[in-house]
């Protein structure tokens, strides 16, 4: 299968001639949910963040769609089909979820009925709050509201940068369903997060990033048997009971 994305050999940071990256290597394919995961401060976020455009690659290619996106703005990859939720600040707080609804579909014309309403049966809560200011709503409400913002626009790659961040457990395996169910209808996903074990076990594949190398790839079954990921990363050896 053509892999809908390739990130090959990217060196990129915040300061000129500092990376972070330090020639990453990724690839995800249509359809597929592929995991990031990697101790602070080894490059998950940034490598989103190059991905979407709003760091520029000091080396190597994005491939997105057989096109090089590296260097374009966020604007134009969006409208190639790739959305972007970042950790925080993503949601309009003083909007109600509806307009940050009608907000995630900027650069379409004419009613936003159907689409709103495609997004609203994913996310119930939302159709029950959708006058609600997002501002007042939980933490893991506004992070399903942010998901859904994003897929206004039926893209077919999600990125995800922490989803699960400051969250409780039941309302972090309530964002993970849904992350599930949206990769279930067919969307890419690369889901960077710091609850590695839970991302492992729903990926189908998973990258280890530590010094911004892209140290260990496998399936997520690999990874999570794998003794020197699990030492090293998930906090000991892996156990189904989990």
């Amino acid at each position: 299968m053509e892999n809908l994305l390739e990130v090959q050999d990217v060196y990129a940071g915040y300061i000129k001639d500092l990376n972070i990256l330090q020639g990453i290597n990724f690839t995800i394919a249509p359809g597929e949910l592929v995991a990031v995961i990697g101790p602070n401060g080894a490059g998950k976020s940034t490598l989103a963040k190059t991905i979407f455009g709003l760091l520029t690659p000091n080396k190597g290619k994005i491939i997105f769609k057989n096109e090089n996106i590296a260097g374009q703005k966020s604007d134009r990859i969006v409208r190639r089909g790739m959305c972007y939720v970042p950790q925080i600040s993503n949601v309009f707080p003083t909007l109600s979820v509806e307009e940050n609804l009608e907000m995630g579909a900027f650069i379409s014309q004419g009613s936003l009925r159907k689409e709103k309403e495609r997004i609203y049966t994913m996310f119930p809560k939302l159709a029950q709050r959708r006058k609600q200011q997002a501002g007042t709503l939980s933490g893991g409400e506004r992070q399903m509201l942010a998901m859904g913002r994003a897929l206004m626009l039926d893209p077919d790659l999600l990125l995800l940068d922490e989803p699960s961040a400051a969250l409780s457990p039941i309302l972090v395996h309530d964002v993970f369903e849904q992350i599930k169910g949206i990769n279930q209808s067919g969307k890419a996903i690369v889901l960077v997060e710091q609850n590695a074990k839970k991302a492992l076990l729903m990926a189908d594949r998973g990258y280890v990033l530590e010094s911004g190398r892209d140290r260990f790839c496998g399936t997520g079954s690999e990874l999570l048997n794998d003794p020197k990921v699990a030492e090293l990363y998930l906090g000991g050896a892996y156990r189904p009971t989990e």
